[in-house]
């Protein structure tokens, strides 16, 4: 050690470290965000393409379908937890409507439906291990108190 402070080694002056657990978890949370995101854009720009130009229905009004996709996107875009949260929810209609649809409209919208389904999966899918890695890295922190009855 040196006699003179100021050429003594700070915690600050030495790069941080990021565990190999840390670094793993920031990965799946980055991985299911991305997968999030990717897939309620592909949600939003199938339900334009499909009631604007691939299979129109009666006077192309379905297409308001996708406004309510527009909501939580600001919030993914964002890092909000809570918007992965609701929009495992939300998506859960836009799922029915796919399977409703695969199973009774003709060919073109049924294949449309096939790939809504699909998309729904992958962004309940990916909301939902986002939520749970992101409350396991806080219980890790210390960040949340369990509740005594758990």
């Amino acid at each position: 050690m040196s006699s003179r402070p100021d050429l003594e080694a700070s915690p600050s002056s030495h790069p941080s470290v990021t565990p190999p657990a840390a670094a793993a978890a920031d990965h799946v949370v980055r991985t299911t965000r991305a997968l999030s995101i990717a897939s309620l854009l592909g949600l939003i720009v199938l339900g334009l393409a499909w009631e604007l130009v691939l299979a129109p229905t009666g006077n192309r009004t379905l297409v308001l379908k996708v406004v309510p996709l527009l909501f939580p996107l600001f919030g993914l875009l964002k890092h909000r937890m809570y918007t992965h949260r609701w929009v495992s929810l939300l998506v859960w209609l836009y799922f029915t409507e796919g399977v409703v649809r695969a199973t009774s409209d003709p060919y073109p919208s049924s294949l449309l439906a096939f790939i809504e389904v699909l998309l729904c999966l992958v962004l309940f899918t990916a909301s939902a291990v986002h939520v749970r890695w992101r409350i396991k890295q806080a219980k890790a922190r210390g960040e949340l108190v369990q509740d005594a009855a758990t």
